[in-house]
C-alpha cells in the first residue's frame, strides 16, 4: 500500500499546527511542529522513492532523497535548522536550567516555520512534477 501522500497531508496539517502554536505565542510548540512538518514531507518523499527509513533527521532523509532525485540546494541549510529543534523544544533537560519556553522566541518560531514551509513545498512540487495529485491544503 502506498502511504506517501498520507504523510504529505499530515505534514501540512502539522505546518498549519505550528502557525497556530506562533499565534498563541507557544514558540517551543510552533519549532517543534514546523520540524514534525518537514520530517513528514521528507518520509513522504523517501517513501515515494522507495527508499525506507527511521530516525528524525531532517538534514539525513532529505540527503537520501538527493540520491533519488533532485531538491534545491537550500534545503539542507534549512534541514539542518529545523533538526536542532527535535529534543531541545520538549524537554527541560535538554537546557542548563528553565523550560523549553524560556528559550524560544517568536524570531526562532518565525524561521522555523518559514524553514518548514519550504521543504513542505519542496516535496510538494516534486510530487506533484512527477504526476502525483495536489493534497488539499498547501502552506
Amino acid at each position: 500500500m502506498r502511504r506517501e501522500l498520507d504523510w504529505l497531508r499530515q505534514a501540512e496539517k502539522d505546518l498549519a499546527h505550528a502557525d497556530i502554536s506562533l499565534e498563541h505565542r507557544d514558540f517551543e510548540w510552533a519549532c517543534f511542529a514546523a520540524h514534525q512538518a518537514a520530517e513528514k514531507a521528507a518520509q513522504s518523499l523517501l517513501r515515494f522513492l522507495g527508499i525506507d527509513s527511521w530516525g528524525h533527521s531532517v538534514t539525513f532523509m532529505l540527503s537520501e532523497a538527493r540520491k533519488e532525485t533532485e531538491l534545491p540546494d537550500n534545503l539542507t541549510e534549512l534541514a539542518k535548522e529545523l533538526d536542532k529543534h527535535y529534543i531541545p523544544t520538549r524537554y527541560p533537560d535538554s537546557h542548563p536550567e528553565g523550560a523549553p519556553m524560556d528559550y524560544y522566541t517568536e524570531k526562532d518560531a518565525r524561521s522555523a516555520i518559514g524553514a518548514a514551509r519550504e521543504v513542505v513545498s519542496s516535496v510538494q512540487d516534486r510530487l506533484s512534477a512527477i504526476g502525483y495529485p495536489k493534497t488539499d491544503a498547501r502552506p
